[in-house]
């Protein structure tokens, strides 16, 4: 990226103008909030020489980290400000805020725009970013579940065989085995990081297929259960013996950086990573297996993410908003990206067609086929051995899981820091949990 490129991108970040301040920004402008993953850069480099350039529209970005990007976007959609036309939501807030009325439905308008294609969505990735009443809600920028990244050359090395359909308890007895194997590198890399999307997502799918859960249907709080403790048990144990170093402090980031720098065997986490595994910057491309999301008492276990577009009901620039939305969340818009920057850049993992596109499947073949069929195994209504009282794989779709979530995170990495026991950190986050049911319970 040029100097200039950089300059103007960044000056693009911070400037808010008011809503009602026309000149410049009239009807032509939008503000777009977004969360600062590498494919929303991306999008905010390519979008004034592609998207403005063809249709008139100043995009204004802001960009930020994702705690910071709820905050905000929680602030403007909840009061309807309409500060932003459009942010990034994912598929935990779009039927929380679909219900609360602070969405525009774009099923209807992704159906009158013929060059969208709706039926090209994945189904598991359209159905979790439809409300309750049958409405689509959002549009995905890209979709993800999870899988076990690993190295199969240290594998070959080691005489180790990945098994087409591994458990968690085979992940362990791999993970012991190769920790050292190589001088300084450790078995596997596991989130420990507090935060409902940091530790929770990969920590309740290994509940989920161990046996446990958040909640029974009729609203019981099982976080102290038998089965839910063994699961935390396992992860705790198998992080602390034989993870990544500073593994209390690892999230999403830090371990895609220790494995693309060949200092973890494998890495348990987002299919959205493996991209990065083989772009031009990680020292392991090429070397790197990808296998579907361990498992014990289920047939997968895989979670359903997705970044995508809402559209403020408040906005007063909707058919802008809405252009935006249709060519971010584009099959042309991939294209552009793959030509432009790399197929590994392309925010994947939402259309059908882009898992026949030849092009991509070149670049992509490591990781695509695993990652669609991850994506296409998700089981968002049914992810555990029990009925569950609302959707939802790594989180629980109730607006009090993001606060729940991080206050139990917080228990669990202390956990795996060693200051408190995994009972003591469940027993602390069984209170939480209990509080919750009950509000829901007496409904």
């Amino acid at each position: 990226m040029t100097a200039l490129a950089l300059a103007l991108a960044l000056s693009t970040t911070g400037c808010y103008r008011g809503a009602g301040d026309v000149g410049n920004s009239g009807r032509n402008t939008i503000n777009v909030l977004m969360v600062n993953n590498p494919q929303m850069v991306d999008l905010q480099r390519l979008t004034a020489e592609h998207f403005t350039k063809e249709t008139g529209i100043t995009v204004n970005f802001t960009v930020l980290p994702e705690d910071d990007l709820r905050d905000k976007m929680s602030q403007d959609f909840s009061s309807q400000a309409g500060q932003y036309d459009v942010a990034s939501l994912s598929n935990y807030e779009t039927p929380i805020y679909a219900r609360n009325g602070w969405l525009t439905e774009l099923g209807s308008r992704a159906a009158a725009d013929r060059g969208f294609d709706q039926a090209d969505i994945l189904t598991p990735v359209r159905k979790s970013l439809t409300a309750a009443d049958g409405k689509v809600y959002a549009e995905p920028f890209y979709g993800e579940s999870s899988f076990l990244m690993y190295r199969k050359d240290l594998f070959k090395a080691a005489g180790l065989t990945m098994p087409a359909h591994p458990t968690w308890k085979q992940v362990a007895a791999m993970a012991a085995k190769l920790d050292g194997f190589v001088k300084g590198m450790k078995g596997i890399c596991l989130r420990g990081q507090p935060g409902w999307g940091q530790v929770i997502a990969p920590l309740t799918t290994v509940v989920n297929t161990f046996g446990g859960t958040w909640f029974t249907k009729d609203w019981q709080a099982k976080v102290d259960s038998p089965e839910f403790t063994k699961a935390t048990q396992f992860y705790v144990d198998l992080v602390r013996k034989h993870g990544e170093a500073g593994a209390p402090q690892a999230g999403y980031t830090e371990c895609l950086n220790d494995m693309q720098q060949g200092k973890v065997a494998m890495w348990y986490d987002a299919t959205a990573g493996a991209g990065s595994l083989e772009g031009r910057e990680s020292k392991v491309a090429g070397k790197v297996g990808y296998a579907p999301a361990p498992v014990e008492r289920t047939p997968s276990s895989g979670w359903l993410y997705s970044w995508a577009w809402g559209l403020q009901k408040a906005s007063t620039h909707q058919d802008a908003a809405w252009k935006f939305i249709s060519w971010a969340s584009s099959k042309e818009y991939e294209r552009l990206v793959g030509r432009e920057l790399g197929w590994s850049n392309v925010p994947a993992g939402k259309r059908a067609s882009l898992y026949r596109d030849p092009d991509y499947l070149k670049s992509a073949a490591a990781f695509a086929g695993a990652t669609k069929e991850a994506i296409s195994s998700a089981r968002p209504d049914d992810p555990g051995v029990q009925p569950r009282p609302v959707p939802g794989i790594q989180f629980v779709d109730i607006p009090e899981f993001s606060d729940l979530g991080t206050k139990t995170s917080q228990e669990i990495s202390s956990a795996i820091a060693g200051k408190q026991t995994v009972p003591q950190a469940l027993k602390n986050s069984q209170r939480l949990a209990q509080e919750v049911a009950d509000a829901y319970a007496h409904h």
